[in-house]
């Protein structure tokens, strides 16, 4: 099952969703505080599983991780509060505000946690992890933003989204630095527009679900299983229409924030960023390419031994969002004509 019915879980679902809301819609830095914190200690008993050693150490080094980035950011709002009147201390610790936010949400340079956790993770918490967690450090990020600083990282975040995938079997892993990548252009449309900033993160959430989902189903988590795994074509069009409008490319729906994103930063001039942030995007979709290339290319292998039953109601919802990724952008396109 997609979800396993249990009353724990749900408790704890409704307290990760409770706490982003607390700490978004907070009016003081501490209140952002405390909601990140109950988001911290709702989230790890959903990724913590005794039967899976991994899920375990999983959870262990999220706890860590976040813990230090939670003390920076304490230590860095009781600093603001005590010397807010001094200009250089003032830009110093905004700085140090946006680094623990930054290591909050795994974004590079402090993303060295992130691939790690989501390797022991099951695909429906790594769908949560790479997109609910993400919310309310981003949203705390744009109350004091240091537009120099995070200029920088941008830059460094989608190149590293490449740089890391490059020698990765892990899907997982593999889609952690592709979130990792997205997140420079996240953070780039927050800077030009809240509104293109919820586009960009309803975009990117509605294409990794499909993934997650999807591959959730076939219960793979390396390339090569996507080898042995006799799929039928519908699934490998599902697979390949969804990758290519994850990475970009059009007339799929995920050029479209791009496409807004790109369109702003040339017109403001800013063509060394919107030169390398296309150049990124297009080494992501030759990752995403190898991905499908040994499913879609190579169907002579069939197992006796192995045999994969899919629900007709899981087919059905995969390629009904497949066709919207699909038409999404030809039909955005006549309406902004």
């Amino acid at each position: 099952m997609f979800f396993n019915i249990n009353s724990n879980k749900m408790f704890f679902y409704f307290i990760l969703i409770f706490s982003t809301l607390i700490s978004i819609s907070s009016n003081s830095w501490l209140g952002g505080w405390i909601g990140l914190e109950i988001n911290l200690l709702s989230f790890i008993p959903l990724i913590s599983n005794h039967k899976n050693l991994l899920s375990s150490e999983a959870a262990l080094k999220y706890f860590l991780t976040q813990a230090i980035a939670s003390i920076n950011f304490l230590f860095s709002i009781l600093i603001k509060m005590i010397l807010l009147k001094n200009f250089e201390i003032n830009n110093l610790i905004s700085i140090m505000i946006n680094s623990s936010l930054l290591m909050k949400m795994g974004s590079a340079p402090f993303h060295f946690w992130f691939p790690n956790i989501i390797e022991g993770l099951s695909w429906i918490n790594c769908f949560i992890l790479m997109t609910w967690q993400k919310i309310s450090p981003m949203i705390l990020l744009s109350y004091y933003m240091n537009n120099n600083f995070l200029m920088m990282i941008m830059i460094i975040k989608v190149i590293v989204g490449v740089l890391g995938g490059i020698n990765q079997t892990s899907l997982r892993k593999l889609m952690a630095f592709s979130s990792i990548n997205n997140l420079g252009w996240m953070l780039i449309s927050f800077m030009i527009s809240e509104n293109l900033w919820l586009f960009y993160l309803v975009m990117y959430s509605f294409l990794i679900s499909i993934l997650c989902f999807t591959l959730n189903l076939l219960n793979t988590y390396f390339i090569n299983q996507l080898f042995i795994i006799n799929m039928n074509s519908i699934i490998k069009i599902s697979l390949f229409i969804n990758f290519m409008s994850l990475g970009g490319l059009p007339p799929f729906l995920g050029f479209f924030p791009k496409w807004i994103t790109i369109n702003f930063l040339i017109m403001n001039k800013f063509y060394i960023i919107s030169f390398i942030f296309i150049m990124m995007s297009l080494i992501m979709l030759f990752f995403y390419i190898r991905i499908i290339y040994s499913s879609i290319m190579f169907n002579y292998l069939k197992l006796k031994w192995f045999k994969f039953y899919l629900k007709n109601n899981s087919m059905l919802f995969i390629n009904l969002f497949s066709m919207i990724s699909l038409l999404g952008m030809i039909f955005s396109t006549f309406f902004f004509m």
